[in-house]
């Protein structure tokens, strides 16, 4: 019941923008008529005013196109100036702001995966449009002492702002009785906010979507939970372990730096920046965001390596490699829409862009846990030959192979109270993961940009 009212949804807002073509195309068409008639009585004045009396040696109707020509001139130079203004102030306010990007921002769109709507009006717009201030205890999920840090700092602010502003212009004494029984009050609304719970019905589940939007997702545990195992069930990318290899997993990866450097494959800096910390690490965890723009809700598995042994290796080689692979493939990689927007501009004053123009789009389903992991080792040793790398940082494509190897094939993880270990493809939330997948992807794609390369036409991932 719950598919089928989402696709009804779909289904619906499909049918929404199928009609709001049609309207513009009927505009579009009622235009062109109007321009038409334009045309056509524009030629009949011409004809009419060409045969008439000329006046101080020109005609009515040269006389008649100059005064246009001047207003026309007139109405662009005010336009002109308009957009220079209008350009002046969006610059200042993209200066104003540090982390200003080349990014449009929408309000989050909650998506329902329960055969109920369980909120009123009130609510349901709260988590549309957001509230109209941020909520204090946006923290929550942070660690106790750092909230008692954080609360302390908001009540010293606030308290020492009120009274002094007390005492300087009303004359009530920094000791008086009122202000103690307000800082006692602040603190206690301070601590409600950030340590009150966060209410729920029938166990709803509430996930923020991360990566690709802001959209909020709610529905049942249960069903979460049977759509992170049907994703196990797909991909049949993961095993389960019966026990727990981490203190093998870390001593391999500590052996393979020794014994590298030893070697003198890679300098001692390096494996200093690449050498795990015996005593922060851990196991990586997996968690599950649901992909709302695809449909049936599926789920993207997210895996938390930040302390995981092989983690440090991982970004070194991300951080040495990703360069490579940015230069090499610039042509051909779509960073964000403002770059696709460029690019497609690029295309239109080619001259290539015309009516017959078919836009075509594809996806690869769950590509970073589809990757055969001795071919993605093989393709990026070749990626690298063929751009004319023989070391990289110094270091041997053959020990590159090994420490990528290392990051893709100890990738452990613990998720529902059991240890899984990774079989296909990398960790999704391991920095070299995505590197390796384009690298992957710049194989697979290679006969099909030569082609569209040989026919002037664009292609971009």
């Amino acid at each position: 019941m719950i598919e089928v009212r989402n696709k009804r949804y779909k289904t619906i807002q499909e049918a929404k923008r199928i009609w709001l073509n049609v309207f513009l195309n009927a505009y579009e068409v009622q235009l062109q008529e109007y321009d038409q008639q334009y045309e056509n009585e524009f030629l009949q004045l011409q004809a009419h005013l060409l045969n008439n009396i000329n006046i101080n040696g020109s005609s009515v109707y040269e006389q008649i196109q100059q005064h246009m020509n001047y207003q026309t001139n007139k109405l662009k130079q005010r336009v002109s100036m308009k957009i220079r203004s209008l350009r002046g102030i969006l610059i200042k306010n993209h200066r104003r702001s540090s982390t200003a990007k080349n990014t449009i921002g929408v309000w989050p769109e909650p998506y329902l995966d329960l055969l109920v709507n369980v909120f009123n009006r009130y609510e349901w717009n709260y988590l549309s449009f957001g509230p109209s201030c941020i909520r204090i205890n946006q923290s929550a999920i942070r660690p106790r002492h750092q909230q008692e840090i954080a609360i302390q700092k908001d009540h010293k602010s606030i308290y020492d702002k009120v009274g002094h502003h007390l005492n300087e212009h009303y004359f009530v004494p920094m000791t008086a009785t009122i202000l103690k029984q307000y800082s006692n009050q602040l603190l206690h609304d301070l601590n409600r906010s950030y340590f009150s719970p966060l209410s729920y019905n029938d166990q709803i589940l509430a996930l923020k979507q991360a990566k690709k939007s802001y959209n909020f997702y709610f529905g049942t545990e249960k069903e979460f939970d049977k759509k992170a195992q049907n994703f196990f069930q797909d991909t049949n990318a993961f095993i389960e372990l019966q026990e727990n290899p981490f203190n093998k997993i870390q001593d391999n990866v500590i052996h393979l730096l020794n014994q590298i450097r030893a070697k003198k494959f890679i300098l001692q800096w390096q494996r200093n920046k690449m050498m795990p910390n015996r005593i922060k690490c851990q196991l990586a965890h997996l968690y599950f965001n649901p992909k709302t723009q695809k449909d049936g809700i599926p789920v993207r598995p997210i895996e938390n390596t930040f302390h995981a042994p092989t983690t440090n290796i991982s970004n070194y080689l991300d951080e040495i490699i990703r360069p490579i692979f940015d230069k090499e493939c610039q042509n051909t990689t779509i960073i964000d829409g403002s770059s696709l927007i460029q690019a497609l501009h690029q295309y239109m004053r080619k001259g290539l862009f015309k009516s017959t123009t078919l836009f075509c789009t594809f996806d690869i389903r769950n590509l970073y846990t589809m990757l055969p992991q001795d071919e993605a080792l093989n393709i990026l040793v070749e990626f690298l030959n063929v751009h004319g790398y023989t070391k990289v940082k110094g270091i041997p494509l053959e020990t590159i192979r090994l420490l990528a190897s290392i990051v893709l094939k100890e990738n452990v993880f613990v998720y529902g109270k059991k240890i899984y270990q990774q079989v296909l493809g990398g960790a999704m939330g391991s920095s070299f993961t995505l590197t390796l997948a384009n690298i992957f992807m710049w194989k697979w794609q290679k006969e099909l940009v030569r082609r569209q390369d040989m026919t002037g036409e664009y292609y971009g991932r």
